[in-house]
Protein backbone atom coordinates (compact mmCIF):
# COMPACT_ATOMS: atom_id res chain seq x y z
CA UNK A 1 0.00 0.00 0.00
CA UNK A 2 1.25 3.21 -1.16
CA UNK A 3 1.30 6.24 1.08
CA UNK A 4 -1.50 8.08 -0.56
CA UNK A 5 -3.56 4.83 -0.75
CA UNK A 6 -2.49 5.15 3.56
CA UNK A 7 -3.55 8.36 4.25
CA UNK A 8 -6.73 8.36 2.01
CA UNK A 9 -7.90 4.87 3.71
CA UNK A 10 -6.45 5.53 7.90
CA UNK A 11 -9.08 2.18 8.71
CA UNK A 12 -7.84 -0.52 6.06
CA UNK A 13 -4.02 0.26 7.27
CA UNK A 14 -4.80 -0.48 10.89
CA UNK A 15 -7.01 -3.01 10.38
CA UNK A 16 -4.04 -4.64 8.15
CA UNK A 17 -1.21 -4.04 10.80
CA UNK A 18 -3.40 -5.27 13.48
CA UNK A 19 -3.75 -8.82 11.18
CA UNK A 20 -0.02 -8.32 10.99
CA UNK A 21 0.25 -8.23 14.67
CA UNK A 22 -2.32 -11.15 15.09
CA UNK A 23 -0.49 -13.00 12.88
CA UNK A 24 3.14 -13.04 14.78
CA UNK A 25 1.26 -12.74 18.27
CA UNK A 26 -0.15 -16.30 17.28
CA UNK A 27 3.84 -17.34 15.59
CA UNK A 28 5.26 -16.03 19.11
CA UNK A 29 2.45 -18.44 20.85
CA UNK A 30 3.09 -20.95 18.53
CA UNK A 31 7.40 -21.10 19.65
CA UNK A 32 6.22 -20.48 23.59
CA UNK A 33 4.00 -23.87 23.27
CA UNK A 34 6.97 -25.15 21.42
CA UNK A 35 9.12 -24.39 23.85
CA UNK A 36 7.15 -25.11 26.81
CA UNK A 37 6.53 -28.12 25.65
CA UNK A 38 10.12 -28.54 24.96
CA UNK A 39 11.16 -28.09 28.48
CA UNK A 40 8.57 -30.59 30.02
CA UNK A 41 9.84 -33.14 27.59
CA UNK A 42 13.53 -32.10 28.62
CA UNK A 43 12.51 -32.35 32.51
CA UNK A 44 10.26 -35.43 31.82
CA UNK A 45 13.79 -37.06 30.08
CA UNK A 46 15.90 -35.40 33.19
CA UNK A 47 13.69 -37.52 35.62
CA UNK A 48 13.80 -40.57 33.83
CA UNK A 49 17.83 -40.65 33.64
CA UNK A 50 17.87 -39.62 37.79
CA UNK A 51 15.31 -42.59 38.27
CA UNK A 52 17.46 -44.83 36.19
CA UNK A 53 20.56 -43.34 38.10
CA UNK A 54 18.98 -44.02 41.19
CA UNK A 55 17.94 -47.72 40.82
CA UNK A 56 21.69 -48.20 38.94
CA UNK A 57 23.66 -46.81 41.98
CA UNK A 58 21.43 -48.99 44.33
CA UNK A 59 21.75 -52.18 42.33
CA UNK A 60 26.01 -51.01 42.71
CA UNK A 61 25.70 -50.96 46.30
CA UNK A 62 23.88 -54.23 46.52
CA UNK A 63 26.13 -55.97 44.27
CA UNK A 64 29.73 -54.44 46.29
CA UNK A 65 27.93 -55.38 49.58
CA UNK A 66 27.37 -58.67 48.58
CA UNK A 67 30.55 -59.35 46.71
CA UNK A 68 32.27 -57.95 49.91
CA UNK A 69 30.45 -60.64 52.36
CA UNK A 70 31.10 -63.42 50.41
CA UNK A 71 34.68 -62.25 50.52
CA UNK A 72 34.99 -62.44 54.14
CA UNK A 73 33.22 -65.94 54.32
CA UNK A 74 35.82 -67.06 51.28
CA UNK A 75 38.32 -66.14 54.21
CA UNK A 76 36.73 -67.53 57.16
CA UNK A 77 35.81 -71.09 55.49
CA UNK A 78 39.13 -70.93 53.33
CA UNK A 79 40.52 -73.63 55.36
CA UNK A 80 37.79 -75.71 55.15
CA UNK A 81 38.40 -77.93 52.34
CA UNK A 82 42.06 -78.68 53.36
CA UNK A 83 40.59 -79.53 56.87
CA UNK A 84 38.47 -82.35 55.38
CA UNK A 85 41.30 -83.46 53.74
CA UNK A 86 43.24 -83.98 56.92
CA UNK A 87 40.63 -85.72 58.41
CA UNK A 88 41.49 -89.18 56.90
CA UNK A 89 45.03 -88.73 58.21
CA UNK A 90 43.83 -88.01 62.19
CA UNK A 91 41.54 -90.66 61.62
CA UNK A 92 44.30 -93.44 60.82
CA UNK A 93 46.38 -92.23 63.33
CA UNK A 94 43.39 -92.72 66.21
CA UNK A 95 43.39 -96.20 64.50
CA UNK A 96 47.15 -97.04 64.94
CA UNK A 97 47.31 -95.57 68.18
CA UNK A 98 44.04 -97.98 69.43
CA UNK A 99 45.43 -101.05 67.43
CA UNK A 100 49.19 -100.82 69.24
CA UNK A 101 47.07 -100.73 72.93
CA UNK A 102 45.62 -103.86 72.66
CA UNK A 103 46.80 -106.47 75.44
CA UNK A 104 46.81 -109.34 73.91
CA UNK A 105 49.68 -107.48 71.38
CA UNK A 106 53.39 -108.81 71.03
CA UNK A 107 56.05 -105.89 71.23
CA UNK A 108 57.24 -106.72 67.51
CA UNK A 109 53.65 -107.28 65.99
CA UNK A 110 52.51 -103.92 67.20
CA UNK A 111 55.84 -102.18 66.18
CA UNK A 112 55.03 -103.31 62.68
CA UNK A 113 51.04 -102.26 63.11
CA UNK A 114 52.51 -99.01 64.19
CA UNK A 115 54.97 -98.36 61.50
CA UNK A 116 52.42 -99.53 58.93
CA UNK A 117 49.98 -97.20 60.67
CA UNK A 118 52.43 -93.94 60.31
CA UNK A 119 53.13 -94.98 57.01
CA UNK A 120 49.92 -94.66 56.00
CA UNK A 121 49.29 -91.76 57.80
CA UNK A 122 52.09 -90.00 55.93
CA UNK A 123 50.55 -90.92 52.84
CA UNK A 124 47.43 -89.69 53.44
CA UNK A 125 49.09 -86.11 54.85
CA UNK A 126 51.17 -85.65 51.48
CA UNK A 127 48.02 -86.92 49.50
CA UNK A 128 46.12 -84.26 50.81
CA UNK A 129 49.06 -81.53 50.53
CA UNK A 130 48.99 -82.32 47.14
CA UNK A 131 45.42 -81.54 46.22
CA UNK A 132 46.05 -78.39 47.55
CA UNK A 133 49.30 -77.38 45.58
CA UNK A 134 51.65 -77.98 48.57
CA UNK A 135 54.95 -80.08 47.67
CA UNK A 136 57.84 -81.72 48.41
CA UNK A 137 61.10 -80.37 47.78
CA UNK A 138 62.52 -83.03 46.05
CA UNK A 139 66.23 -83.50 46.20
CA UNK A 140 68.08 -85.93 44.07
CA UNK A 141 71.22 -87.40 45.57
CA UNK A 142 74.31 -85.13 44.67
CA UNK A 143 72.09 -82.34 43.57
CA UNK A 144 73.76 -78.84 43.77
CA UNK A 145 72.72 -76.73 46.93
CA UNK A 146 70.29 -73.96 46.29
CA UNK A 147 70.15 -70.84 49.19
CA UNK A 148 66.26 -70.68 47.71
CA UNK A 149 65.65 -74.17 48.91
CA UNK A 150 67.55 -75.42 51.13
CA UNK A 151 69.20 -74.75 54.26
CA UNK A 152 72.78 -75.88 55.38
CA UNK A 153 73.31 -77.22 58.80
CA UNK A 154 76.03 -79.13 58.63
CA UNK A 155 78.95 -78.80 56.38
CA UNK A 156 81.27 -82.14 55.94
CA UNK A 157 84.00 -84.07 54.45
CA UNK A 158 82.82 -85.86 51.78
CA UNK A 159 85.59 -87.86 49.51
CA UNK A 160 82.84 -88.79 46.68
CA UNK A 161 80.87 -85.23 46.43
CA UNK A 162 81.97 -81.45 45.14
CA UNK A 163 82.44 -78.83 47.16
CA UNK A 164 78.48 -77.62 47.62
CA UNK A 165 76.78 -80.85 46.53
CA UNK A 166 74.13 -82.23 49.08
CA UNK A 167 75.25 -85.01 50.89
CA UNK A 168 72.01 -85.89 53.06
CA UNK A 169 68.58 -84.35 53.67
CA UNK A 170 68.11 -83.80 57.49
CA UNK A 171 64.70 -82.15 57.29
CA UNK A 172 62.34 -82.27 53.98
CA UNK A 173 61.33 -79.41 52.81
CA UNK A 174 58.04 -78.38 51.83
CA UNK A 175 56.48 -75.65 48.70
CA UNK A 176 53.11 -74.41 48.20
CA UNK A 177 52.22 -73.83 44.49
CA UNK A 178 55.69 -71.68 43.67
CA UNK A 179 56.44 -70.30 47.55
CA UNK A 180 58.53 -72.28 50.27
CA UNK A 181 56.67 -73.06 52.98
CA UNK A 182 60.40 -74.45 54.95
CA UNK A 183 63.43 -74.99 53.27
CA UNK A 184 65.00 -78.73 52.94
CA UNK A 185 67.69 -78.95 56.39
CA UNK A 186 70.43 -80.49 54.40
CA UNK A 187 74.29 -81.01 55.16
CA UNK A 188 76.48 -79.82 52.38
CA UNK A 189 79.90 -81.53 51.16
CA UNK A 190 82.91 -79.12 52.30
Amino acid sequence: MSEKEIKENPKQESAESVEEEKEEQQGENAQDAHKADSLEELQQRLQECEDKYIRVHADFENTKKRLEREKIQAIEYALEKFAQDLLPALDSLDMALAAVSQENLKAEEAVQQLKEGIKLTIDQFVKAFGKHGIEIIEIEEGSEFNPHLHEALLQVEDAERKAGEIVQVIQKGYKYKERVLRPAKVSVAK
